[in-house]
């Protein structure tokens, strides 16, 4: 067995937990959630579940994975042996997610190469709008197999971005944040100066920043609110497992994970300013949604070549957006693969690079399903199932095995091992995680049901029933059917001669 890699440092590790928790949902989706739910009133919501439900499930993945230096499936399996499914499931999931991931990760690449093309598009803002569909040539429905050659050359380059990052595990990862982490929020930075110096940027900023609180009323305020701090976070995901499993004893991990919610928090925030001054400033602020990949895709792009009667500076803005995301998308990616290849490596004592090229080698082949002309609609079958259902359960079940079936009295220890001024009081920690959090994910989960076979008649999207089957129901079902698939190949391995670790909470 090779020696685990450490982090170089405490601010490394929050570099890194930090770049992987702020991804594209920061850049996107938050800022569309604040839109749709009274902009101050989301943000004060937001704040209050990740008080509430974010900063000690952060904490209780990355103490525990600390205490026995595993990745998520052992971890699990080391609080109750039945419980090590869960471990699975996180892991298996993660690993569904990180083959369309790449490929969004590759769109936005492909953006930023033909960000030059925002030059010759001063405002004309339908054919701004149409540049996305017409490079990666998508249908928008599950019709068209073709792969654009250009599509399928980002893709490559993702994966091999990806693939260096992770190469050797914390070292490697540790060299790359210093850069990655701060690149973004330098771009943002930039956008949200030339956002806020345009006229009517104020409109937008009102927008978001003031409350109201009518708003507070609506239900789906509170189910957004919290499914986006526990999307935003990467828990439940195997990756703060394995990141919390590369953090030393001398780690204090409480005052790491508040550091690492808010700074999370601020990136969202800032997002934010952009997104609303500039869409005020081109006088879109009409446009602003939650869709991700509409804002993203098509909507900015409108503001793009709006912002300024000069071509190439337009296209220099749209460069600097588009590298922004890069920069945002890279940190997500690369840590969702060391989420799942530390925990099989650990698992089946292999050497984590072997698995890490095997995971990339595997998943990079599955996400040219991505890459088709029905790519998009693919994603967004699975992307629902993957986050809607199996996330949300994966955290119920975590919860359950960790907060009912284990001395959370031990976990809060570990959590405040090395606090001096800050310590995390015991009632608030297990009342987040034996209480509150599983109450508030399985009434997401009830939600999100009733959202589906009610309003929409048990139908996704409008997409072919055959499809959401497909990509949704028996993507989740192997899921979480597979924890017993593996128990039955290492059933097998043990007549072989294979012998599990003992994974063992010594005090």
């Amino acid at each position: 067995m090779e020696k685990r890699s450490q982090w170089g440092s405490r601010v490394t590790f929050i570099l890194a937990a930090v770049g992987s928790a702020v991804g594209l949902g920061n850049a996107w989706r938050f800022p569309g959630l604040a839109a749709k739910h009274g902009g101050g009133t989301f943000l004060l919501v937001y704040l209050i579940a990740m008080v509430v439900m974010g900063i000690p499930l952060l904490m209780m993945e990355i103490s525990i994975s600390r205490k026995f230096r595993k990745g998520a499936i052992e971890s699990m399996r080391g609080i109750n042996k039945k419980a090590e499914f869960i471990g699975w499931a996180a892991t298996s999931n993660a690993f569904v997610i990180v083959c369309y991931y790449a490929v969004v990760f590759a769109w936005v690449i492909l953006m930023f190469v033909n960000s030059w093309q925002f030059a010759g598009m001063t405002g004309n803002s339908e054919a701004a709008s149409g540049l996305f569909g017409e490079l990666t040539k998508t249908t928008w429905a599950i019709e068209g197999t073709d792969i654009p050659g250009e599509v399928l050359l980002c893709t490559l380059v993702a994966w091999g971005l990806i693939f260096y990052c992770i190469r050797n595990g914390a070292s490697s990862v540790g060299k790359v944040v210093k850069f990655t982490v701060f690149a973004p929020v330098v771009l943002l930075l930039i956008m949200a100066i030339k956002g806020c110096t345009m006229q009517g940027a104020g409109n937008g900023l009102a927008m978001f920043f003031i409350p109201d609180f009518s708003a507070l009323a609506d239900p789906s305020l509170w189910v957004d609110a919290i499914g986006q701090v526990f999307y935003s976070l990467s828990i439940m995901m195997a990756i703060m497992f394995a990141y919390g499993s590369y953090v030393g004893d001398d780690a204090n991990v409480a005052a790491d994970a508040v550091i690492i919610a808010f700074s999370d928090m601020a990136i969202s925030v800032l997002s934010g300013i952009v997104m609303f001054s500039t869409m005020g400033g081109t006088g879109m602020l009409d446009k602003v949604t939650a869709s991700g990949i509409g804002t993203a895709f098509i909507v900015y792009p409108q503001a793009i070549v709006n912002l300024t009667n000069i071509g190439w500076l337009n296209a220099v803005f749209g460069a600097i957006f588009y590298l922004m995301l890069i920069t945002l998308a890279i940190d997500s990616a690369f840590s969702i693969v060391e989420g799942v290849s530390a925990a099989v490596a650990d698992k089946f004592h292999l050497k984590p690079k072997t698995v890490t090229i095997a995971v990339c080698s595997i998943c990079g082949v599955i996400s040219l399903l991505f890459t088709t002309q029905a790519g998009l609609a693919w994603l967004d079958i699975v992307d629902n199932w993957t986050n809607q259902i199996n996330l949300i359960l994966i955290g119920i079940l975590e919860c359950i095995a960790i907060g009912w079936t284990f001395s959370l009295k031990k976990v809060l220890a570990e959590v405040n091992r090395n606090t001096k001024k800050f310590k995390t009081p015991y009632w608030w920690f297990a009342a987040s995680i034996k209480f509150v959090s599983p109450v508030l994910l399985a009434g997401l989960f009830v939600w999100n049901m009733i959202d589906l076979f009610g309003a929409k008649g048990g139908s996704y999207g409008g997409y072919p029933i055959w499809s959401q089957v497909a990509a949704g129901w028996i993507v989740s079902g192997l899921v979480f059917v597979s924890g017993f698939i593996a128990k039955g190949i290492i059933n097998k391995k043990k007549k072989a001669g294979f012998v599990e670790d003992e994974v063992v909470w010594k005090d």
